[in-house]
C-alpha cells in the first residue's frame, strides 16, 4: 500500500473515533488526550535522546498540565507547566547520569509546553459553556481541511517554496489553498449560530490556518535539527503520533485565545 493510501486508511479509521470522543468530552477526551500526549512526548524524547531529556519529569508535567486544564481551567494548566521545571530538576538531581542540565531540562520543558499545552487548549475549548462542542469540532475539521487542501493544491500547482530549508514540500500555493479551506469551514460551521459573527468566524479560520501551518513547520524544524524524517512509524503513512497532531498543537492554543478575545 502506498504512503498516500495508508494516510487515507488511517484517517478513515481514526477520525470517527476522535470525533466521537470529542462529542463525549469530559474525562473521555482527557483520557484520549493523555494517551496521545504521552505517545507524542515519547516520540519527541526518543528523537532527542542525545540531549538526555528527563523523561519521567516530562511525563509528570504532561499529566499535571492536562489534569490542571480539565479540573481547574487555564490557571491550573499553567501551574502544571510550571511544575514541569520542578519535576525535571528533581529527576535530574536523583539521576546517576549527568547530561547537560540546560539541554536536558530545556527539551523536557519544550515537550510539555508544546504537546501538553497544545492538547490542554483543546480541553479548554471543549469546556466553553454551551458552545464548546461546536468550537472544537470546527477547529479540528478546519485543521483537517487545511492540511488536505494544502496537500492537494501544493502537489497540483505548487511552484513557490514556502520554507525550502525547513520543509521543501510546502508551497505558498498550498498555503493559500489550505487557508481558504479552513476559513470556509469556520465560516459555515459558525454561520447563524449566535456565537461568533461572520467576520469573527473568518478570523478564527484564518488563525487556525496560519497556526496550523506554523505548527507543521515547527515540527519539521525540530526533526531536521535532530536528524530524523518521521517522529515514529505507528501510524503507517502518517508517521508517528507527533507527525499527525503537530498542526493541532499550534492551532488549539491559537483558536482558544481567538475565541477568548472575541466571544
Amino acid at each position: 500500500m502506498s504512503a498516500f493510501w495508508s494516510r487515507i486508511v488511517v484517517a478513515l479509521v481514526l477520525l470517527p473515533l476522535v470525533l466521537g470522543v470529542v462529542w463525549l468530552g469530559g474525562w473521555w477526551l482527557f483520557a484520549v488526550a493523555l494517551v496521545g500526549g504521552l505517545m507524542a512526548l515519547h516520540e519527541l524524547y526518543v528523537m532527542g535522546r542525545s540531549l538526555r531529556p528527563l523523561v519521567l519529569g516530562g511525563y509528570v508535567g504532561l499529566l499535571l498540565t492536562l489534569l490542571g486544564a480539565e479540573v481547574g481551567g487555564i490557571s491550573w494548566m499553567v501551574g502544571g507547566i510550571f511544575a514541569t521545571v520542578l519535576a525535571a530538576f528533581v529527576v535530574f538531581g536523583f539521576s546517576d547520569a549527568r547530561p547537560s542540565a540546560t539541554a536536558a531540562i530545556s527539551l523536557t520543558l519544550l515537550g510539555v509546553v508544546w504537546v501538553g499545552g497544545g492538547l490542554a487548549s483543546l480541553l479548554l475549548l471543549r469546556e466553553i459553556p454551551e458552545n464548546g462542542r461546536l468550537v472544537i469540532f470546527t477547529v479540528l475539521i478546519a485543521v483537517f481541511a487545511d492540511d488536505t487542501a494544502a496537500y492537494f493544491v501544493g502537489r497540483t500547482i505548487g511552484r513557490h517554496k514556502m520554507a525550502p530549508t525547513i520543509s521543501p514540500g510546502k508551497s505558498w500555493e498550498g498555503f493559500v489553498g489550505g487557508t481558504v479551506a479552513a476559513i470556509a469551514v469556520a465560516f459555515f460551521a459558525m454561520y447563524d449560530q449566535g456565537f461568533l459573527t461572520n467576520v469573527e468566524a473568518i478570523a478564527l479560520g484564518a488563525a487556525v490556518a496560519f497556526s496550523s501551518t506554523l505548527g507543521d513547520l515547527f515540527e519539521s524544524a525540530i526533526k531536521r535539527d535532530l536528524g530524523v524524517k518521521d517522529s515514529g512509524r505507528i501510524l503507517a503513512g502518517h508517521g508517528g503520533v507527533l507527525d499527525r497532531i503537530d498542526s493541532i498543537l499550534w492551532a488549539g492554543p491559537a483558536a482558544f485565545y481567538v475565541v477568548l478575545a472575541l466571544a
